[in-house]
């Protein structure tokens, strides 16, 4: 890191060896940011654990909510569950947990960010990214993000698992530059680690984190509204009914499923479920 040059020419390499693990030396900066209280750049000794990083230093995440996973390295970079909070941050290790130092950048998830949908969004990054020269890179990408358009509308197929992992297979063994071998990380780390997401994608027709449009509905449950009107306000379609102190209603025939509703709740009231789940209103 550029930042660093200063101090070394004055204090010696030998001061900054010292400091990080026995393969990885030094200092990295990192750029902390996502669904956690402190956000902001931070420089750390080689080898401090996504936990110091995550909760001691960022504070936690946003509304206390459950930690998921956190994606580094930048657009190439892998997504690290939770069962690896305690991993040493270095080279070696996050390359072995299927993602990368990259840039230094750290995207921190809580439970409502659905994993699938975060490899789509990186795969969308990376195809505009790519300069399309060699086809394994060019190719790959585009149908990779094709799959992964129809799982999150809710129209997987049984065997879009096996079909993903072979194409970023590919891309990894036969692309011509780094951006193309290392753009599958997003895409095999959730694969790894939240596969029963992809497969609640595909053979249940629903998003686990209650994300996606396309799958997810929403509901007010009466024992927990308490009227404040706080979802009226936020519903960009009038798709809630409901006066001051009363019971609210979501019209799930106009409702556009954005989750507005569900963020500005300050109860708790609203749930997500499967749309397959809704029941067709008799008359």
């Amino acid at each position: 890191t550029w930042s660093g040059i200063g101090a070394i020419i004055d204090r010696g390499g030998a001061w900054f060896a010292a400091m990080g693990t026995e393969r990885s030396k030094g200092t990295k900066a990192f750029s902390l940011v996502g669904k956690v209280k402190n956000t902001g750049l931070i420089e750390l000794p080689m080898g401090t654990t996504l936990r110091h990083i995550i909760f001691d230093i960022g504070g936690g995440i946003l509304g206390d909510r459950p930690f998921k996973a956190v994606q580094t390295g930048g657009p190439s970079g892998g997504c690290v569950p939770e069962l690896l909070l305690d991993l040493p941050v270095d080279y070696e290790r996050l390359t072995e947990a299927g993602s990368m130092m990259g840039s230094g950048g750290m995207i921190v998830m809580d439970d409502r960010t659905c994993m699938v949908d975060v490899a789509r969004y990186f795969l969308k990054f990376l195809t505009e990214e790519s300069c399309g020269k060699c086809v394994p890179c060019r190719e790959g990408l585009q149908q990779l993000l094709h799959i992964f358009d129809r799982l999150v509308e809710g129209r997987g197929r049984k065997d879009d698992i096996a079909k993903i992992e072979r194409l970023a297979r590919g891309m990894q063994l036969g692309s011509l530059c780094e951006l193309g071998k290392s753009a599958p990380n997003p895409v095999l780390s959730t694969l790894r680690y939240f596969r029963s997401e992809y497969e609640a994608h595909i053979h249940d027709r629903s998003c686990p984190a209650g994300t996606c449009r396309e799958l997810t509905a929403y509901e007010i449950m009466p024992d927990l509204c308490d009227g404040c009107h706080a979802c009226f306000k936020a519903c960009p379609v009038d798709a809630i009914t409901g006066t001051i102190k009363e019971l609210h209603v979501i019209h799930h025939d106009a409702c556009i499923s954005c989750g507005a509703c569900f963020d500005a709740c300050p109860t708790a009231a609203i749930r997500t479920f499967p749309k397959v789940e809704l029941k067709t209103e008799v008359v």
